[in-house]
């Protein structure tokens, strides 16, 4: 992974790189020159300035434009007698810089947009000179357009490497069935421009990724990119966990592309970012740029146990009743892509329907809200040595024995859903916890009562699509911010689903792991 970088601040920085264009003045700029815009010979040349944010172009005819560094992916240098625009003669060389900016169209949000520019040098005869002189240009525009590491007490960050080898699973029949050929039109582009090198596995079955991750030399990859639904991200850090080396497995940084219904983690990392709601193909594009630069941060996992004795390493979420029911029952409508999740829940309210059990959970407490503190390292399981030992539930107790003290016990045992969640987003269109962080020690925990009404709870998911269910103060809704829980369902009806993946209804709980495993990032 790249080391974070220091940059120049003021007129420092100019040095040699400066000298080899003529340029000068201008304390802002790093570089500064004359090029020739374009491939092919003529014209006037346009005026160069490289900043730390910016490039800065100004034209003959005194009009400038800026291209913001945020928006870079990408910058190359090439002889001009390389492209089939100049004469093979041509001693000149160019660089090129691409850019993905905010375009606002018609209607709808602002998408991004690929911008290419290239420039061409042509100081003099010397063919290696002007090549050397497009190198040092492209090479400082890629340096400052490694988005900046921040600074936040107890927490990790990195910068993807570039080159940048990516090993991208993939699975066809996801959501539409448009994965990959969305990933060929899409998101393949933008990673060349980006210096990423992809390889593509495509998943045949069930549980392929997970048997995949499980054997897989790490070593060869920078990053693992997931483009499915949230589904197939599961297998893969469910693979990682059960690796004997899974601490240092889990330092590789993963990415998730949408390519399933939900996408329920895409839309979070979307949201986190601070863009604008979207789906679908700007969906895509954002999370692919997100990519292309490459930063990446630490998440947290909660740790679930089955009565059956099954444990699993979850990102997004739990969940029994209503939610549950609208994900699994929708599962025949997956062609619909998102619109399958609308007919759903018509449907699912249309035969509501009332669970019983016990909900039990162990509050966050008054710190929640301050930057998380460091999470210890794993402890091996009580008796344990081994080399590898998954982390421990320290905050559970066996299911079939009373919880630990601290714990509250919810006194009410009839429920339409329970939902604990630790992103913001349930799906692409449902900002279920907007305080929810990447690594804010925290689950969500949300719960709904019986005694609600079809209208109200169609109230409560229609407000979730803006993220203000809470302030509609339905008596029913209940929000809480916990580190563990418990659900004892009484009775085997119904269904679970973890990661939108289904699950057999039986006792389960959940602890939360600080800081588990690594995903790419927006800044």
């Amino acid at each position: 992974m790249c080391p974070p970088r220091t940059r120049p601040r003021g007129g420092g920085g100019r040095g040699g790189c400066s000298s080899l264009v003529g340029g000068g003045g201008g304390e802002d700029a790093v570089l500064r020159g004359r090029f020739w815009p374009g491939l092919a010979p003529g014209g006037a040349a346009w005026a160069l300035a490289l900043t730390e944010r910016e490039l800065q172009v100004l034209r003959p005819d005194g009009t400038g434009a800026a291209l913001p560094l945020a928006d870079c992916v990408g910058s190359a240098a090439f002889p001009a007698s390389s492209s089939s625009s100049s004469s093979s003669s041509s001693p000149s060389a160019c660089f090129s810089v691409v850019c993905y900016p905010f375009r606002k169209g018609r209607w709808g949000s602002p998408a991004r947009q690929r911008l290419q520019r290239t420039f061409r040098v042509a100081h003099g005869p010397d063919a290696e000179g002007n090549l050397r002189i497009a190198q040092a240009w492209s090479q400082r525009i890629r340096e400052l357009s490694v988005p900046a590491v921040p600074v936040r007490e107890g927490a990790s960050y990195g910068v993807l490497p570039r080159p940048c080898r990516a090993l991208v699973l993939l699975n066809p029949q996801s959501g539409a069935g448009r994965a990959l050929d969305d990933f060929h039109a899409v998101v393949q582009p933008m990673l060349a421009d980006a210096d990423i090198a992809p390889s593509i596995f495509i998943t045949e079955r069930p549980h392929h990724a997970q048997e995949k991750m499980r054997e897989e030399d790490l070593s060869q990859w920078d990053t693992l990119v997931v483009m499915s639904g949230d589904g197939l991200l599961h297998e893969v850090v469910n693979g990682l966990m059960e690796r004997p080396d899974w601490e240092e497995a889990m330092k590789t940084p993963l990415c998730i592309l949408p390519g399933g219904s939900g996408n329920a983690l895409a839309a979070s990392i979307n949201y986190y970012a601070g863009n604008d709601h979207v789906a679908k193909k700007k969906l895509l594009t954002n999370c692919t740029f997100i990519l292309c630069k490459g930063l990446h941060a630490q998440m947290d996992l909660v740790s679930l146990s089955t009565a059956s004795g099954k444990r699993f390493f979850s990102f997004l979420g739990f969940g029994w009743g209503f939610i549950a029911d609208v994900d699994i029952d929708s599962e025949k409508y997956r062609r619909l892509g998102n619109a399958r999740f609308t007919l759903g829940t018509l449907q699912c309210l249309a035969r509501l329907r009332v669970y019983q059990g016990r909900l039990s959970y162990l509050p966050l407490g008054p710190e929640h809200g301050a930057p998380p503190a460091p999470r210890d390292p794993p402890v091996p399981p009580e008796g344990g040595t081994e080399q590898g030992a998954l982390p421990s539930d320290s905050l559970l107790a066996p299911l079939g024995q009373p919880v630990p003290g601290g714990w509250a016990v919810v006194p009410e045992e009839e429920f339409v859903c329970v939902y604990a969640i630790y992103q913001s987003h349930l799906g692409t269109n449902l900002l279920m916890a907007p305080a929810a962080r990447l690594d804010d020690g925290c689950i969500h925990l949300f719960y709904v009562r019986a005694g609600i009404s079809r209208v109200a709870l169609l109230k409560v998911f229609l407000a979730m699509g803006r993220g203000t269910h809470l302030d509609l103060g339905c008596p029913h809704l209940h929000h809480v911010p916990v580190r563990a829980f418990r659900l004892e369902p009484r009775g085997s009806a119904g269904v679970m689903t973890v990661d939108g993946e289904a699950l057999a209804c039986e006792p389960v709980q959940g602890q939360l792991h600080g800081r588990l495993c690594r995903v790419v990032c927006g800044s």
